[in-house]
């Protein structure tokens, strides 16, 4: 089942995560509500990042299918794989290239305006909008995410994989929000060195499934190999 790829994109880039929108997660307004209302902030933070996230993969479900109707979902995941392995190879930081689009500058600004309203916003909802708008801001690892999601080639599942790359970064960012930003600077540093070799990791998954090379769904797989005949 290729959704077990976007849990674990979302479960180990969670560092990444960390990185980027741990001081979001630790500035997420309190108003000295106590441990139990910090934990319902985290919690509401976290689903709405999630639930942006769902969204942006129902909506890239729906180019995805449409390439899968028009016989390109092989040629797609090939090219996507492709992409991968060149923006890793050559240290090509997307983020910054998707700045210099037109617009996109000023509709991050935008964005990042609003965050800092909501962060003085003691109101019970706040967090929730807060993870809404978040999930929406420049993300290299949830471009990733999104580029898994167009390769499912279907609404639903494109929102699924999504959902489970929500998941999969909500331990450590649930952690994040209730115990402070933990991640130090040279482990952070050492996780973005190690990135490029995970892009690389995905980049060969997303070309072999175009290729029609079927990963294991699960470890029964190689239980049964034992039980392969031999040749004497």
């Amino acid at each position: 089942m290729f959704l077990w790829t976007a849990f674990t994109i979302g479960l180990f880039g969670s560092l990444h995560c960390v990185g980027m929108c741990g001081p979001i997660a630790c500035a997420l307004p309190n108003a000295g509500g106590g441990k139990s209302q910090l934990i319902a902030n985290a919690l509401r933070y976290n689903l709405g990042r999630t639930l942006t996230y769902s969204l942006l993969g129902a909506l890239i479900g729906v180019v995805g299918r449409g390439l899968q109707l028009a016989g390109f979902q092989q040629f797609m995941s090939i090219g996507l794989g492709v992409l991968l392995l060149v923006i890793a190879l050559f240290s090509i930081n997307v983020e910054a290239k998707l700045l210099q689009l037109p617009g996109l500058n000023q509709l991050v600004f935008n964005l990042k305006s609003r965050l800092g309203r909501l962060l003085k916003d003691t109101g019970v909802n706040a967090a929730f909008f807060i993870g809404l708008l978040n999930g929406l801001l420049p993300c290299g690892l949830v471009y990733m995410a999104v580029v898994g999601a167009l390769s499912t080639g279907g609404i639903g599942s494109g929102m699924a994989y999504m959902a489970l790359f929500g998941l999969g970064t909500l331990p450590l960012m649930l952690a994040t929000g209730l115990a402070g930003n933990f991640a130090g600077i040279k482990f952070r540093t050492a996780l973005r060195k190690a990135y490029p070799a995970f892009l690389v990791f995905f980049a060969v998954l997303f070309i072999f499934r175009g290729l029609n090379f079927h990963v294991p769904g699960d470890f029964f797989f190689w239980a049964k190999m034992g039980d392969a005949p031999m040749c004497h």
